[in-house]
């Protein structure tokens, strides 16, 4: 056991390495998906927002009072559907990172391994500007910064570590099977409905809930609730954090494990 963390580190440890390149890729990807067509950036943004503005008309009436403050539902929709649209889309381009990069795959000196991450930090710049809209519609509504926007860097961080596990995960075994995208959407698509999103995670029985926190999405869209509407800190559920924790890391070394064991053979087949 100690060896395989021993040989997880150093397989991190070589990639933030290439954090220049990593970096560079990620830039040079998000033109490529977004900006290579004179409407690319406001489509990508169009379709995760018509899709909220649509929810939020169907269960406006319904959910006008979420929780027992009132929170205005529009804001807790867009802060809920951020942080998973963020997820899906960081676990579909890892899932599909190493496939759709073939020419860099069979480039002897080329570190497949970071190819996950750069999806992972393309999607991200896109989700700095869906952070913007939660931020101005928390403040429209009377929702004003505070001392708990802080704690939205932990959050993200959150996002990262189970995305990355992700990646690394599907991302290789993808390579010698197609079956892994329908697997992965179909997570996805139910995973999108048990998590609360336009519902509360309150309307639950208790006795059932912890089944409920075994989607580690859960745990990461309270939080952005927390951050922006109820103004919690991260910490302060320390059993959910433990367990988000554990869960994380975990699936990060899954991860990577399978990502090194496959690798070698990732040539062959591509």
């Amino acid at each position: 056991m100690s060896a395989i963390i021993k040989g997880s580190f150093e397989f991190i440890l070589n990639i933030y390495r290439e954090r220049t390149l990593v970096f560079a890729l990620s830039v040079d990807d998000f033109r490529q998906q977004y900006l290579g067509s004179y409407l690319g950036l406001l489509w990508a943004l169009f379709r995760p927002l018509l899709f909220v503005v649509t929810i939020w008309l169907v269960f406006s009436v319904g959910f006008k009072r979420v929780g027992s403050d009132r929170v205005p539902f529009i804001l807790y929709l867009v802060s809920g559907y951020a942080p998973w649209a963020y997820f899906a889309d960081c676990v579909t381009g890892g899932m599909n990172a190493v496939v759709n990069n073939r020419h860099l795959v069979k480039k002897v000196d080329f570190r497949v391994s970071i190819l996950p991450l750069v999806k992972i930090i393309s999607s991200f710049y896109l989700h700095l500007i869906f952070l913007l809209i939660i931020a101005a519609i928390a403040i429209y509504k009377g929702y004003y910064p505070t001392v708990y926007w802080l704690q939205l860097p932990f959050y993200l961080l959150c996002i990262f570590l189970i995305t990355l596990g992700l990646g690394w995960f599907t991302g290789a075994v993808r390579v010698f099977t197609k079956d892994m995208s329908q697997v992965v959407s179909v997570i996805l698509q139910t995973g999108f409905w048990v998590t609360p999103i336009f519902w509360q995670a309150s309307s639950v029985p208790e006795k059932y809930r912890v089944f409920l926190y075994i989607n580690p999405m859960v745990y990461v869209v309270e939080g952005y609730r927390n951050t922006f509407i109820y103004h919690k800190w991260f910490f302060e559920d320390f059993r959910q954090l433990a367990f988000f924790l554990v869960f994380a890391f975990v699936f990060l070394l899954v991860g990577v494990v399978v990502f090194k064991k496959l690798r070698p053979h990732f040539a062959e087949v591509l």
